[in-house]
């Protein structure tokens, strides 16, 4: 595998960026990862090393780099109610996340090991709003995007994810926990019921007696099988999509 951290140029600045990539084989397909609210750390790194070694070109980028902020602290971490954590995640916007989306893509589309054709996203926590917004931004381009028990997908804006899918030709897939007080089951429905209404292509899959943050082997919430069957899923959907 290869890795490296670059500073990639947005408009609002530079995004600090870990890209992991299979030594051979490329041109890889793209995949933009999207962190979760608690910010980029060796946990996340480890999971696009494992997207990575399926095969893809992962690209993992610091949202809150118009912060100043590169990685938060265990301590951040450790605490969901941590205030500097949401000071940070309610700073970001769809709009300034599709900016700096399109700045990745333009970087990405400059290295040959990248490949220029059909591109996956991901989004975790707040960021499953970014991943599908990212697909409905670029449908030409993203064929599968993923929200893993992702956040604000029902609102009255008109960038909520249930709004912005019906844009995208990409193939959609959202894993929701049964236990979420973020996301709670009135909204997993009603986004559920919104996606058949527009006949969206798109799977609301419902992962029973499990947490927000399951997928996280650091976090108190994780739980291996239903991790497990998330990232099953997760590659099945590039591998229709992508290879």
């Amino acid at each position: 595998m290869i890795e490296q951290t670059v500073e990639i140029p947005t408009r609002d600045g530079a995004t600090t960026t870990f890209i992991v990539h299979p030594e051979r084989g490329g041109p890889h397909p793209l995949i933009l990862f999207y962190m979760d609210a608690p910010a980029i750390r060796e946990e996340l790194r480890d999971m696009a090393r494992r997207l990575a070694s399926c095969g893809y070109y992962v690209m993992l980028p610091n949202l809150y780099y118009r912060a100043g902020v590169l990685e938060m602290t265990a301590e951040d971490r450790a605490d969901p109610e941590h205030k500097r954590v949401f000071e940070l995640m309610n700073s970001l916007t769809i709009p300034l996340v599709m900016a700096d989306t399109d700045a990745l893509l333009v970087y990405a589309d400059k290295d040959p090991a990248a490949s220029k054709g059909k591109a996956g996203c991901v989004g975790y926590c707040m960021s499953g709003q970014f991943a599908i917004n990212a697909a409905a931004r670029h449908p030409g381009r993203i064929a599968a995007a993923a929200s893993i028990y992702g956040t604000f997908l029902v609102t009255d804006k008109g960038d909520s994810p249930h709004i912005a899918a019906p844009k995208a030709s990409a193939e959609l897939y959202f894993a929701c926990a049964e236990i979420d007080r973020w996301t709670p089951l009135e909204v997993v429905q009603a986004l559920d019921v919104a996606l058949k209404a527009d006949h969206v292509n798109a799977e609301v899959e419902l992962y029973p007696a499990v947490q927000h943050g399951f997928a996280f082997p650091q976090r108190a919430a994780y739980d291996k099988p239903a991790a497990e069957r998330h990232w099953e899923r997760l590659i099945a959907l590039y591998q229709r999509n992508l290879d």
